[in-house]
């Protein structure tokens, strides 16, 4: 009888190059649908038609993932903070030095 692994093995990733860089200000909601978490993303934007230009909050994306794959995104997300605040206390903390001529 042949080996059955626990969890299946996941596909290779293939990097795109030209994949679009997104920015987004804030994220305007969320919405749980058919075990998918849907996020709706918003950027403040200046229309020119006016001066001064009113200022706009515009959806820029939506991002919909399985719910696993998004408790397990937003647990990666929040450890990589941690660790990075932690850096960023840990170098501040530090004495610098000073070159003596």
């Amino acid at each position: 009888m042949a080996d059955v692994p626990s969890k299946p093995l996941s596909p290779a990733l293939l990097d795109n190059p030209q994949a679009p860089d997104v920015f987004a200000d804030d994220v305007t909601g969320w919405f749980l649908s058919g075990g998918n978490v849907r996020i709706t993303f918003e950027c403040h934007r200046v229309s020119h038609t006016a001066s001064p230009g009113p200022l706009n909050r515009v959806v820029i994306g939506r991002l919909v993932m399985p719910i696993d794959a998004a408790e397990a995104m937003a647990r990666g997300v929040l450890e990589f903070i941690t660790r990075q605040r932690q850096l960023q206390a840990t170098s501040a903390q530090a004495p610098r030095s000073t070159a003596v001529n």
